[in-house]
């Protein structure tokens, strides 16, 4: 009679639970020993990199000792411009309206020397700052202003408060150029509220550091007495159009393109 189960019998001395773990080993071992990799992925030999590493440093050696490739102060050279392609004209930057030019400038300026005291809105903080948003002396006559800006205030301003204690504003023009000094005074004047309209031209800003500079207390904060009695008047210089068009950079104005 035939076996009702059609698998035969596992011999009694086989243990199937450590013959498959064995069996798992073994698979495992192999797999580390042999690795089969895709076509042109298979590692770069330690060997090969060493090799290369020794010919960079020997051919850079030779041409470190050979020639000035790596000598800057040879390389360089004092005075270089760079030259258009051959047929193109070198045009320089993109002439922009006066007045959007100059604010561009200004706020630069703003940000490093009037920021941190007046405030990104110029509002001030009402008791060490006071507001330049609507301020007389900023929309006012521009000599004053300029004095105010190069040399500081100490003293009562237009509204009567005293602001800063017996400090008060420090000079702020170490470092100005008259490029500066042009596109900060036009910045507050047309910004925060203020809409003189108006450009405070480079060749208005140079008469006044040279104005502050022949002060009769040069390099000293100014009062209300002082501006009021010797800077209530405009700087001189030929006025600017807002439109008109200026060098981005230089400030200075350039010719209209031919239509």
């Amino acid at each position: 009679m035939s076996s009702p189960n059609p698998k035969p019998d596992l011999e009694d001395s086989i243990n199937v639970s450590q013959a498959h773990d064995r069996l798992v080993r073994e698979a495992a071992a192999c797999a580390r020993e042999k690795r089969i990799t895709d076509n042109g992925s298979e590692p770069i030999s330690l060997w090969l990199i060493g090799v290369c590493g020794i010919v960079f440093l020997i051919a850079g050696g030779i041409l470190g000792s050979a020639g000035d490739l790596f000598n800057y102060g040879a390389v360089f050279r004092e005075g270089y411009v760079r030259t258009p392609p051959p047929g193109v004209e070198e045009t320089g930057p993109v002439p922009k309206e006066a007045l959007a030019a100059f604010m561009t400038r200004g706020a630069k300026i703003y940000s490093v020397k009037c920021n941190g005291c007046h405030g990104p809105d110029a509002k001030g903080d009402g008791a060490n700052f006071p507001s330049l948003a609507g301020s007389a002396w900023v929309k006012g006559e521009t000599d004053r202003l300029a004095m105010i800006i190069l040399n500081g205030l100490v003293g009562p301003i237009s509204t009567g408060k005293t602001y800063g204690g017996a400090g008060g504003m420090a000079a702020q023009g170490t470092g100005l150029s008259p490029e500066d000094l042009a596109g900060i005074m036009t910045y507050v004047r047309n910004n925060f509220g203020n809409s003189t309209g108006d450009v405070v031209t480079v060749e208005m800003a140079k008469a006044a550091m040279e104005i502050s500079a022949a002060r009769a207390k040069a390099g000293q904060q100014l009062t209300a007495e002082e501006l009021n009695a010797e800077h209530l008047k405009n700087l001189p210089g030929e006025p600017l159009d807002p439109k008109s068009l200026v060098d981005p950079l230089t400030l200075k104005p350039v010719a209209a393109a031919a239509p």
